[in-house]
């Protein structure tokens, strides 16, 4: 990207300033014995053209909207609309979620989020022994469309992005949004949002799983194909790599074992007979947003240039929708401290700017107290103005890819690639993600003992924990699931199925178990039979017999 002649005289004058800086540092040594990021990428003291002299502009930066997308995935960024500011919301009952939905609504949130309980993700319904004690904990409960009603009792889902993270029984969630969109009177080409949809990444890092991989790759595919056909502005699955992060890998593991995810699921889908122009366009990622600021907004841009080139290369992908690799993020829950939790409210704030600056479609920002538990309308709402400010008050939205040309962060999007690149080679070479599980489980796990042990060594600060300490009182005014949520569950289950047509529910169960022994698209048998009243856990309970349970190989 320079001419000769400036190299050579910028590395004549580095010398100089090389040897400069040897001298100071004789005399007052630096603070650190190495500075590295986060995935062991060596940061020198300064970045100059020499740094980047092999990039070419055209080939690997371009303009924004154009390939390889590296400055954005569209011409003019947020200059024309802000990322979609989405809060990841859901606790107890349908009912309490829904008046924390409308809440943020009120406040200026752009799109909705649902973080489903534990039963639910892996597709027991509240009445089931395994869910006793975890009913509307880590989100809402949801058990059949009557609860799914409620959840949007009052939002109009034609009008409404909504984001669903749930995995295992993905498909069902999203037959009974469907049903309440119906219900509403929206239809099914009016709707926009996400499912997660990604079970490659619960059997590596996160463990809400319920089936083998063939039959879960079958139930992601059928949605690949009905979305296609029937929810055009649907995106069908989110890659997501945040739970890969929050498990303990690097960045750059972060990057290669989504991508590698993502891989699997076009190959999946193309070997189901699906072209990939058909369904790429719909694909979209998850990523996390962690500490180290410039690796993380130089992560974004490195994971969209090596996403169009997989795309392009290896798979023919000829729509540019289909090369470009549209992404949401959270802030890291990961690096929230029980210690000393207002100084979480100064982590998130930067995490969601390393974001906004890497090029993210959408945002959720985590909330000072939610390493102590789920989060309160109060510290919701500064976890929203925080993406508020940064949007409408500090000038970082007004220009497209602004760290774009700084030496640094060039440097840092081509080693990121590098990486990722190595470690999707690797997994190729075990056969594909589905394979290479083990592989990265112990990646995974050695980088999260290598910084947990960085932590314990002062190696690495973490302000409150091993640095600045102080003794003050747990907070006060934490929320707290009401224990009689599971009970009054139970009692709206029992109504429930006294008040609908069991014959009906126990021939669609019928017709289910069927079709689940066949080809055939799953997604239509699931949306008749929540229509129905079915539950979440009667359909799951089918499949189990059908697919049989996925069980977890120990890995040390």
């Amino acid at each position: 990207m320079f001419e000769r002649d400036v190299l050579e005289k910028i590395k004549g004058k580095g010398a100089k300033y090389r040897e400069k800086v040897a001298k100071v540092t004789a005399k007052r040594p630096e603070r650190c014995p190495e500075f590295v990021t986060d995935s062991d990428i060596n940061v020198d003291t300064l970045y100059t053209p020499q740094d980047i002299a092999h990039l070419d502009y055209e080939n690997d930066l371009s303009f924004p909207g154009e390939y390889p997308y590296t400055r954005g995935v569209q011409p003019n960024m947020y200059r024309g609309r802000l990322w979609t500011m989405r809060q990841y919301a859901g606790f107890g009952t349908a009912e309490e979620t829904n008046k924390r939905f409308r809440y943020l609504l009120e406040q200026g949130q752009t799109g909705l989020s649902v973080a489903f309980d534990l039963p639910t993700q892996i597709g027991y319904d509240s009445d089931d022994p395994l869910a006793m004690g975890e009913v509307g904990k880590v989100g809402v409960a949801i058990d059949s469309l009557e609860d799914m009603e409620t959840l949007f009792d009052q939002i109009p889902l034609d009008k409404v992005s909504t984001s669903m993270t749930i995995n295992s029984p993905a498909s069902i969630l999203l037959a009974m949004y469907i049903a309440v969109a119906e219900k509403q009177g929206a239809a099914q080409e009016q709707l926009k949002g996400t499912i997660q949809n990604d079970i490659i990444k619960e059997y590596i890092a996160r463990g809400t799983y319920i089936f083998p991989p063939e039959p879960s790759m079958r139930l992601i595919t059928d949605v690949f194909a009905y979305c296609a056909k029937n929810i055009p502005g649907w995106n069908t699955i989110s890659i997501s790599g945040y739970h890969i992060r929050e498990a303990g890998s690097t960045a750059a593991q972060e990057v290669a074992f989504t991508l590698a995810d993502g891989i699997a699921y076009v190959e999946a889908a193309i070997d189901a007979g699906l072209d990939v122009d058909e369904f790429a366009p719909r694909l979209s990622f998850f990523f996390n947003a962690h500490l180290n600021f410039f690796e993380e907004a130089a992560k974004y841009r490195a994971a969209r240039r090596l996403w169009a080139r997989i795309m392009k290369e290896r798979f023919g992908a000829a729509n540019p929708k289909s090369l470009m690799l549209r992404f949401h993020t959270q802030t890291a829950g990961c690096t929230l401290t029980a210690q000393q939790p207002d100084v979480n409210i100064m982590r998130v704030a930067y995490q969601a700017l390393s974001a906004v600056l890497g090029g993210t479609q959408s945002l959720h920002t985590n909330s000072r107290d939610e390493a102590l538990a789920l989060p309160s309308d109060s510290s919701v709402l500064i976890a929203l103005r925080t993406q508020q400010v940064i949007g409408y008050e500090i000038g970082v939205a007004d220009t497209v890819d602004p760290l774009g040309g700084s030496y640094f962060v060039e440097d840092l999007t081509d080693q990121i690639e590098q990486k990722a690149r190595e470690y999707i080679n690797k997994i190729d070479d075990l056969g594909g993600a589905p394979k290479a599980i083990e592989f990265m489980q112990k990646e995974i796990q050695t980088s999260a003992y290598r910084y947990q042990k960085d932590i314990e060594n002062n190696k690495k600060t973490v302000i409150g924990v091993n640095k600045f300490q102080l003794e003050t009182e747990r907070p006060k005014d934490l929320l707290k699931v009401d224990p009689e949520v599971g009970r009054r569950q139970e009692e709206k289950l029992a109504r429930l199925r006294a008040g609908r047509d069991n014959e009906k529910v126990q021939k669609l169960l019928a017709d289910i178990e069927k079709a689940a022994g066949t080809t055939e698209n799953l997604m239509p048998y699931f949306v008749e039979a929540v229509k129905s009243y079915t539950t979440l856990g009667e359909i799951c309970g089918v499949l189990r017999k059908s697919f049989g349970e996925y069980q977890q190989q120990i890995v040390f």
